[in-house]
């Protein structure tokens, strides 16, 4: 007999790894997972919709407790009084499940509830399907937001690329444009500035963006005008025309330039041998009554959209600085002006109709100041200079680089209309540079200059002292013209 039992659970024993997976496909479910849905339905149900006998009962509970705290152990069962039948009854029931293991108890429990209940079946089914659709729900919302990862992923990593090819475009072209320019520009600076390699840096810098500026500037005017005269020869409705006329971006026209350079003949740029002319530090008169004329034109016209490059102005210093503090202050010319720090004062000189040159001078206290001037091709509305000053983000809106070449007021910002659109603000005219703003050291010596009369306009000084944190500076200057 004792053999027979060491044998029967030894069978016991071996077939104990098997209900894992049985109980896996048969229901749908792993073992415990299976365990704790029929517990959970056997505890909420009881009395409700599951009426089982008492006997049933007491098998069940067998199982539960053989499946939490493993075989009956009769030194570790909890003491029964004389008169408790049921606690008694439990024990029992609990002892004839032997030795088996928590997982075939586990097993016992589900199959034993299966077929004393009927609605058991339906339940874990309906559990199973639920699950189901949830993780169906779960991996096709996860698939979604792959894709539209991916989506997102690629729709930036293709803006990325287009940014690069133009910004390269953008570099290789004004780099063509550089090479060209820069020994003519070299000469002009070296002649403005002897022996000061920094400033000549600085100089020669401004004087190649605003080149490559006027270069796109002058081959959007040619795609623009391309464009409107294809429209109307199309579409004799002109406000069609001018929609469509305006929707250029900067892609193709880079294209184009970078098509339309050819890199050994510089007459091929629009605009260079003006620019090279103003480097140079001449200009045939012939040149200049033919900008003269074309700024009548468009004043006429209110239309600035032509570019017209202006000479350069002579710069130079002279010694006497006391003494013409001293005439400024006594008031033998124009005044003295306090610029507070993180400030910059523009004085607006406008054109004299009897003059031909404005000339300046200027000084300062102990402190050196930024200068630099202006030319705003604007027909003058009075001949009175007058001073404004603005903080350094406003000058710094208004003089930014990049822009000093196209249609940007330096005084009021831009001056985009769209073409066809309502007109609520009278257009800003176009400012050309004539001297690039950087810091003078006029403390220990007067800042004179000079510049001929490109045509009618306003000339803006500009003196900034936004660079200074803590200091506000004196500054003592004149302007006048000559006849």
């Amino acid at each position: 007999r004792r053999a027979n039992e060491e044998q029967s659970s030894m069978a016991s024993g071996a077939a104990a790894p098997a209900p894992p997976p049985a109980a896996a496909e048969k229901w749908g479910f792993p073992l415990q997972e299976l365990y704790r849905l029929a517990f959970a339905f056997y505890k909420q149900n009881s009395g409700k919709a599951i009426h089982l006998s008492y006997e049933d009962n007491l098998k069940l509970i067998a199982f539960k407790q053989q499946a939490a705290l493993g075989a009956f152990n009769t030194s570790r069962a909890p003491a029964l009084g004389v008169l408790d039948v049921i606690g008694r009854d439990r024990q029992q029931h609990w002892q004839l499940l032997g030795e088996i293991s928590r997982e075939q108890a586990m097993e016992g429990f589900v199959d034993l509830l299966d077929t004393m209940c009927s609605a058991f079946r339906p339940y874990i089914e309906a559990v199973r399907q639920d699950r189901d659709e949830t993780l169906r729900k779960d991996l096709l919302r996860m698939e979604l937001e792959k894709e539209a990862r991916e989506r997102q992923e690629r729709a930036q990593q293709e803006l990325l690329e287009e940014g690069y090819k133009e910004e390269l475009q953008r570099r290789q072209l004004q780099d063509a444009l550089n090479k060209q320019t820069y020994q003519q520009f070299k000469l002009y600076a070296e002649k403005q500035f002897p022996g000061n390699p920094e400033q000549q840096a600085v100089l020669i810098h401004q004087l190649q963006r605003e080149h490559y500026h006027q270069y796109m500037q002058q081959l959007h005017l040619q795609n623009q005008n391309q464009n409107q005269n294809q429209n109307q020869s199309q579409n004799p409705n002109p406000n069609a025309s001018h929609s469509e006329g305006d929707n250029n971006n900067g892609s193709p026209e880079l294209g184009q330039a970078m098509e339309a350079l050819n890199l050994s003949d510089l007459d091929a740029q629009p605009g260079l041998e003006e620019l090279e002319q103003g480097a140079q530090g001449y200009e045939p008169e012939h040149e200049q009554d033919h900008q003269q004329q074309q700024l009548q034109q468009s004043g006429d016209n209110g239309d600035y959209d032509d570019y017209v490059m202006i000479r350069p102005a002579k710069i130079w210093t002279r010694p006497d600085i006391e003494q013409f503090k001293t005439e400024v202050s006594a008031g033998d010319g124009d005044g003295v002006i306090t610029i507070g720090h993180g400030d910059t004062v523009t004085v607006r000189v406008p054109t004299n109709m009897n003059g031909k040159c404005i000339f300046w001078e200027f000084a300062t206290d102990n402190y050196d100041i930024g200068f630099g001037i202006y030319f705003e091709w604007a027909k003058p509305v009075s001949n009175e200079v007058t001073v404004h000053v603005s903080d350094s983000d406003e000058d710094e809106d208004c003089v930014d680089e990049d822009y000093l070449s196209t249609t940007e007021d330096l005084e009021s910002g831009s001056i985009g209309q769209e073409h066809g659109s309502p007109v609520v603000a009278p257009p800003k005219a176009p400012i050309s540079i004539v001297v690039p703003i950087y810091r003078r050291e006029c403390y220990n010596e007067v800042y004179v200059g000079s510049h001929s009369y490109p045509g009618e306009g306003v000339y803006l000084l500009k003196f900034d002292n936004s660079y200074s944190i803590w200091r506000s500076k004196t500054l003592y200057y004149r302007v006048y013209y000559e006849r």
